[in-house]
């Protein structure tokens, strides 16, 4: 997940309910004052949620692109069945297919951090002309290292025994990466961070999992995928191999921007610099589908 550092919403940012055939999805909608570029769809990662990307709203709109951050099913604000099955790679595909289509903007550019990218890849491939590209934020195209499978298999088997209070009392002093205890953050961000976990369906959070430790290697998939991709980390990204992401950005002869300076989520501590990467690579994106 990402920790955002404010709360606050940005100027002319909306946040509704998205009516999709498949349902209404909770979203932080803001659009550029002058003309638009064309739209983002960005979905959030493992235990994250739209409010993710509240720092990279408006320097997205600063380069003119409408920026709609969404909640999946079960995560936070938006509602989701409490079955494990009701999360699988093809039912959340299916749910980003279905938003992007009601954003009245035509083909939309992807993003998805983290586990939020493994769900943005299986979208492009049920059905690439709902999309103008595809960017992978700190995600690869196969399960998360080592270190962090034993982190989810542990979160996991706490959700199946142990009440959800009890499993959020039990690793509430950590960040999404171990490092920072969370009694350093503001109160109004630990009680966000506590709501937020409370709101997601356990349902969600083992059907993700379970997605992030058994997802197969899909670099030949991504190089078929016939729109540009873009493959996007920090430099000290510790919940895939950077090797592996620079080997899959190769591979797949992918865009690659690698964020100096930045751990696994660019989107929170390096917006500005992100956004500038990100609207040059839909730049080349935009030329390529017209050229």
């Amino acid at each position: 997940m990402s920790k955002p550092r404010s709360l606050a919403l940005p100027p002319r940012t909306r946040a509704y309910r998205l009516g999709t055939t498949r349902g209404d999805f909770a979203v932080l909608d803001i659009a550029p004052e002058g003309a638009t570029r064309g739209t983002v769809l960005l979905l959030p990662g493992y235990t994250g949620s739209k409010e993710d990307f509240l720092a990279l709203l408006t320097p997205l709109a600063e380069h003119g692109y409408r920026a709609v951050a969404v909640d999946g099913r079960g995560q936070h604000e938006t509602p989701g069945p409490r079955g494990r099955h009701a999360y699988s790679r093809r039912a959340l595909a299916l749910d980003v297919v279905a938003q992007a289509a009601v954003l009245g903007d035509g083909p939309v550019h992807l993003l998805g951090h983290s586990f939020g990218g493994l769900v943005a890849r299986a979208a492009a491939e049920l059905a690439p002309p709902a999309f103008r590209t595809l960017t992978l934020l700190s995600s690869g195209p196969g399960r998360v290292a080592r270190p962090q499978r034993i982190r989810v298999r542990a979160l996991r088997g706490a959700l199946a025994l142990l009440p959800k209070e009890r499993v959020w009392l039990a690793t509430r002093w950590l960040d999404s990466r171990g490092e920072q205890p969370e009694a350093a953050d503001p109160p109004e961000i630990v009680r966000f961070l506590r709501q937020r976990w409370m709101r997601t369906r356990i349902a969600q959070l083992s059907g993700a999992g379970r997605l992030l430790l058994r997802d197969p290697d899909g670099t030949a998939r991504l190089a078929a995928l016939p729109l540009p991709v873009h493959i996007a980390y920090g430099a000290e990204e510790m919940v895939w191999p950077v090797h592996g992401l620079a080997a899959a950005a190769a591979h797949t002869h992918a865009h690659h921007t690698v964020v100096a300076g930045a751990g696994h989520s660019p989107n929170v501590s390096h917006p500005e610099e992100l956004a500038a990467r990100l609207a040059a690579f839909w730049e080349i994106g935009d030329r390529v589908r017209t050229g």
